[in-house]
């Protein structure tokens, strides 16, 4: 074959593209360079056999090629360009999680018998009752005797996540009680081995994936093990006995043959789900990355430990206010208070809660990873299959305003969110416009509006400064979320951000990587924090020129499950005085807060925080409708 070299240029998509199979760079294959710019419409070819180039020539275009791909790079364009994996992914948009184990046979219930002969009972546990009560090893393997899920049908679940139009599943494979729901040969304390039930539940819900086209992914908790020596603790090992030994032993015996098996035994596994990183060390955690990249197709998440940060971020029961710009990232959360079956827990979310906080990780760029946990008898709880049938019957009709969009252009609608698809943005309306007329701050000319349940009858628009108004029906034809579809021209144009141009200072600040400008960053993971050991402090925003202002978001950097919180006392500058705007207390991960509109200059946020210093990731202020 006679060796060339081409290079081709689309401005107008911004992207280079330079390839060559000579044998001195990628023997018989070909390479190629692409990046994105904003540039206007052109196209450049050059095709060149390498045979007819001298030295200096060649040299020439491998710098060509180089200045261009770097002069065209622009920060919009994904982390991974070459991360094709997560194609399908990104595409699927929900998922449902599986909670199953032993710890369904005391279904949140533990009872301690207590010296004087009395018994005291706690019925708020799940997955993690063998640590939360203390349970002895050889005690807790007694509830395999008693796992019989007889009425498991794998067939039944695959249809139950397909009802619900979700497109993947993660099941728990090891949770933190070091108990495999699968067959396993490196340890026997399993599914098949252990209890009565003789049977691969693994092995059968991955055929039924497979038949009915559903991804399968595996949750595996590679470091807390507290059913087998040596793996981690949550804080100290309490059947030290039974417990305590060498963490690398443990990875070598148990965590990484058993991760060989579950992606060499089940076909293709589209997602390994690591929980948790407890004292992973790099030299631990890559032996078990070592594994998982001889699979090059499979999704792994930011839990491994030891500085890798795999492929997606995972928030675990809250919304980020900003998504994680730059990362594939995924909510995981429970219908009700537990991840583990739970027969106590009657706390669950409804539909329209769900199904709105599905449209709120897909306008921030996110995915939804719904769990539920099964009983020991092996069924999904009769209320989580309604709930999830109930969201699938409003994705049959609204699926395209979900699945393969992106994020909104907005960084906040009072009345609902918004999702984009190339020249579509979907409003996703849940307060209904009582006076016919939706507000949407969207400057593009509009060059067709209509409902998604109903595209043949257009809608109304009328183009104002920096706004359109969508007349719709009186009554809203969906009560949970009614979709608006807007057809628009160009990239979308909208308002900066209130605090675009914002300064702001602080009484105090713990240190410069977390200083008070750490407010105005769109990263989870930057945060503002008050000096040490206080527990107040006050913030001031300068908006530059007076504004007006309808409400604030605050999101905070702690744990769903800390429940941690902080009172505020929001205030706007009046002449010389200050009024106050709102006076609440925040849950410790975000707090959203609507008020009558204010024009002002000048914000000032005082904080309160009993147990920590105060903290923020993320101050928005969000303008009037």
């Amino acid at each position: 074959m006679q060796n060339w070299f081409s290079l081709t240029l689309l401005q107008n998509k911004g992207l280079a593209i330079f390839m060559t199979n000579h044998k001195s760079y990628i023997t018989n294959k070909l390479f190629s360079i692409a990046m994105y710019s904003n540039k206007p419409f052109k196209v450049y070819s050059i095709t060149y056999t390498i045979a007819n180039m001298n030295i200096k020539l060649r040299s020439f275009f491998w710098l060509l090629a180089f200045a261009i791909s770097s002069a065209t790079y622009s920060q919009e364009f994904p982390s991974n360009p070459a991360d094709a994996k997560m194609g399908w992914w990104r595409e699927a948009k929900f998922g449902l999680f599986i909670h199953w184990g032993i710890y369904a046979v005391p279904a949140g219930k533990y009872v301690y018998n207590l010296p004087d002969g009395k018994y005291k009972e706690d019925i708020t546990q799940g997955e993690w009752i063998m640590n939360r009560c203390k349970i002895p090893v050889a005690e807790y393997r007694k509830y395999a005797e008693h796992f019989n899920p007889t009425k498991f049908n794998a067939e039944e679940w695959v249809l139950t996540a397909k009802a619900a139009g979700q497109k993947y599943i993660v099941i728990t494979t090891k949770h933190h009680d070091g108990f495999a729901m699968y067959k396993s040969e490196t340890s026997n304390y399993n599914i098949y081995d252990a209890t009565p039930f003789k049977r691969d539940p693994l092995k059968e819900l991955a055929e039924a994936c497979r038949k009915y086209g559903m991804k399968l992914g595996f949750y595996y908790s590679q470091a807390q093990d507290w059913g087998h020596k040596g793996g981690a603790p949550n804080k100290w090992h309490w059947d030290k006995a039974a417990q305590d030994g060498s963490m690398d032993a443990y990875i070598d015996s148990i965590a990484a043959p058993q991760v060989k098996e579950l992606l060499t035994n089940y076909g293709d596994v589209a997602v390994l789900w690591w929980d948790t990183p407890k004292d992973m060390t790099p030299e631990l955690a890559q032996k078990l990355d070592d594994i998982t990249r001889q699979h090059p197709n499979l999704i792994t998440n930011n839990r491994l430990g030891g500085g890798i940060r795999g492929d997606l971020e995972t928030p675990e029961q809250y919304i980020p206010a900003s998504g994680y710009p730059g990362r594939n990232w995924e909510v995981c959360m429970t219908v009700n208070d537990h991840w583990g079956y739970n027969a106590y827990d009657d706390n669950w979310k409804s539909t329209k809660e769900l199904l709105r906080k599905l449209i709120d990780i897909t306008s921030k760029g996110g995915n939804f990873l719904l769990n539920v946990g099964p009983t020991a008898e092996g069924i999904i709880p009769p209320v989580c299959v309604n709930t999830l049938k109930e969201m699938g019957d409003w994705l049959k009709i609204n699926g395209e305003a979900i699945y393969g969009t992106t994020a909104n252009p907005f960084d906040y609608l009072s009345w609902g969110r918004a999702t984009r698809k190339g020249q579509k943005v979907y409003i996703h309306v849940f307060d209904w416009p009582k006076n016919g007329q939706l507000n949407v701050p969207f400057a593009n000319i509009i060059t067709k509006a209509y409902l998604l349940e109903d595209t043949t009858t257009l809608l109304r628009t009328k183009q104002m400064a920096n706004k359109v108004l969508v007349s719709v029906p009186n009554i809203a034809p969906d009560k949970m979320a009614t979709v608006v579809v807007l057809e628009f021209k160009g990239e979308p144009i909208v308002l900066p951000k209130l605090t675009e141009n914002a300064t702001a200072i602080a009484t105090s600040e713990l240190d410069t990587a977390h200083g008070i400008n750490k407010i105005f960053s769109t990263n989870p993971k930057d945060f503002y924090s008050a000096g040490k050991d206080q527990k107040e402090t006050t913030i001031e925003l300068d908006l530059g020129k007076p504004q007006a202002v309808a409400g604030i978001m605050l999101a905070e950097p702690w744990r769903a499950w800390e429940k941690k919180e902080q009172q505020y006392l929001l205030s706007y500058k009046v002449g010389n005085d200050w009024k106050i705007l709102a006076e609440e207390t925040t849950n410790g991960t975000g707090h959203t807060k609507l008020f009558g509109t204010v024009t002002t200059q000048f914000i000032r946020l005082q904080l309160n925080n009993k147990t920590d210093a105060p903290r923020l990731n993320q101050l928005l202020l969000y303008r009037p409708d």
